[in-house]
């Protein structure tokens, strides 16, 4: 597995700095709220669990299954909801908890959702921003890296549901997916 990767581009160490960092700055942001965590399955699994464990509040936990990929390396453009809520939003502060934002076409078609379904609030906080990626402009509230338009797995991302499992997110060499 590990000899798939041509580059690490952000280690473990530098992945639990980023979990710290981005926990205290939601904690500053939300003193005396309680959130809603939603988490996009299955890419936040890890990030979620670690930055959980940086944010000093009392928070509710809630998951749904989106894709915008069905397989392969590029986005189809297709948003489609797999597995929604088990909660209301309604009134209610919502982060959306992601690996990485590419193209933004799922995460803006998910704000826009909670919006409609009456979310007080809603911002994102995402491990990893790939801006050269954007078919939709879109910013990202809390980033944890920037990265360059590469296609990386690890840490949750993957590439026909391998290589989530590696504690670091790597670039997967061509010849890996172009088989």
């Amino acid at each position: 597995m590990h000899n798939d990767i041509s580059e690490i581009l952000v280690s473990e160490q530098e992945i639990q700095e980023i979990c710290q960092r981005l926990g205290k700055e939601v904690t500053k942001d939300y003193q005396d709220k309680s959130p809603i965590l939603v988490g996009l399955l299955k890419g936040c699994v890890p990030f979620m669990a670690d930055i959980s464990r940086h944010i000093d509040l009392k928070f509710d936990m809630a998951y749904m299954s989106v894709s915008s990929y069905h397989g392969g390396i590029a986005s189809s453009g297709d948003v489609k909801i797999k597995l929604d809520l088990d909660i209301s939003i309604k009134g209610r502060d919502v982060i959306i908890v992601e690996d990485i934002v590419d193209t933004a076409n799922t995460i803006v078609t998910i704000i826009e959702l909670f919006k409609h379904r009456g979310a007080s609030s809603v911002k994102m906080v995402t491990l990893l921003d790939k801006p050269e990626g954007r078919v939709r402009p879109y910013q990202p509230d809390y980033v944890g890296k920037v990265i360059p338009k590469a296609f990386v797995v690890g840490y949750g991302l993957d590439y026909n549901e391998y290589y989530r499992n590696l504690p670091y997110v790597g670039v997967l060499k061509p010849e890996v997916y172009s088989t």
